[in-house]
């Protein structure tokens, strides 16, 4: 009997096979090493994906928007090239007309912004030493105060060892600029050529793959298509519908700088649960210069529209596809914040969606394997049919 569960157990594991692939996986790891030790080699590659990373990303999130609609088009009868220049001119027409519009006021505020926040953190400073100094804290506000003029008072030394990498801070920036227009040139081609070509990509990538692993690839393809786009397309229509209710809100209380304040919240949340925080920050410093009764027609309106974001605006357009728990959210964008910086916040969830949708394909993989060699003994798993969820 011992030697049967034995003789299960490794056919369960994949036999002899399983030997070939610990040798792999020891050789892969060599493979890592070795890289790790030449890795100059590699650094024009590295360049090169990730001069290409950016305008791909754009042009993968506004394909998601755009795509549905090309879909339409020529469900009427439109010819897809027709369909998408359509589109493209339409929507380039748009937010240049918006562009024109808004512009003038948007470069009033922050202009204004710019040059009163300084004044707004002065005064809310004061106003916060003053509750401070009425309160049993003031003792240890003035110590705490004079422990960071102890012990910080040589910063302007400290600053001037810096000065000497100015240049290669103005090389930096001169980098960035040069990749942010690279990708604004780059990314409507890119976009272009996707909306046109990506099913034939799309078999030309599955031919490629052993024809017995093609149905399986197609599958997960599938399924990495939908939740990945439902929740590129949902949170960026969530984030306009947020941007536009704040607006109106601001408008109706009479806030300052109302439409910089609700762009930054627009844009701010497509990054869930910390996006609004970061947004509402410089909305109640600007509201408690103004008065305390702006403060609290401020904390009116954020619930406001957080109750409605929260149980109308995200259930109806965001659904249960994504069926991701707050908590896995939470971790999930604080380790990729770690990883990857900003974009790894941003891109992290739609990177968890890929992952998750290969691990439920390996999972259910492992349950048929089970099935196939314990079922009998030990009793099955209940298995689900492949449906896109």
């Amino acid at each position: 009997m011992k030697s049967k569960l034995e003789t299960q157990f490794m056919q369960f594991l994949g036999g002899r096979n399983l030997v070939f692939g610990l040798l792999v996986l020891i050789l892969l790891g060599i493979v890592i090493y070795i890289y790790n030790k030449i890795s100059f080699i590699f650094h024009p590659f590295i360049v090169i994906l990730s001069t290409v990373a950016a305008p791909t990303i754009l042009a993968f999130i506004a394909y998601y928007l755009i795509n549905p609609i090309v879909n339409l088009l020529e469900k009427a009868r439109i010819k897809r090239i027709w369909g998408i220049l359509i589109i493209i001119l339409g929507i380039a027409g748009i937010i240049t007309s918006i562009t024109m519009l808004v512009a003038p006021t948007i470069e009033t505020q922050i202009n204004d912004l710019i040059v009163n926040f300084p004044v707004f953190v002065q005064q809310m400073s004061e106003n916060f030493r003053g509750w401070i100094d009425q309160s049993i804290f003031g003792p240890y506000y003035d110590e705490g105060y004079d422990w960071v003029v102890a012990n910080l008072s040589d910063i302007s030394s400290k600053i001037g060892a810096y000065v000497g990498g100015a240049l290669e801070g103005i090389r930096n920036v001169a980098n960035t600029l040069t990749h942010v227009f690279i990708a604004i040139f780059t990314f409507p081609f890119i976009l272009f050529f996707l909306l046109k070509d990506s099913a034939k990509f799309k078999q030309y990538c599955l031919r490629l793959l052993p024809p017995k692993f093609r149905k399986d690839a197609d599958h997960i393809l599938k399924n990495m298509d939908v939740q990945v786009g439902s929740y590129i397309r949902g949170q960026i229509i969530v984030a306009l519908c947020i941007g536009i209710l704040l607006y109106i809100g601001y408008l109706i209380i009479g806030l300052d700088y109302a439409i910089i304040l609700a762009i930054t919240a627009s844009v701010t949340s497509v990054v869930p649960y910390l996006g609004p925080i970061i947004a509402i920050s410089p909305a109640i410093i600007i509201a408690i210069v103004h008065s305390p009764f702006m403060l609290v027609k401020l904390a009116i309106v954020w619930a406001a529209v957080q109750f409605l974001e929260g149980h109308l605006i995200s259930p109806n357009i965001m659904g249960r596809t994504m069926k991701i728990h707050p908590l896995t959210i939470m971790i999930v964008l604080l380790v990729a914040g770690n990883l990857f910086g900003l974009i790894g916040v941003i891109l992290g969830i739609p990177g968890y969606a890929i992952l998750k949708v290969l691990v439920q394909y390996l999972y259910g993989k492992f349950k048929i394997r089970y099935n196939r060699y314990f079922g009998d003994e030990h009793g099955t798993y209940e298995l689900k049919k492949n449906k896109l969820s």
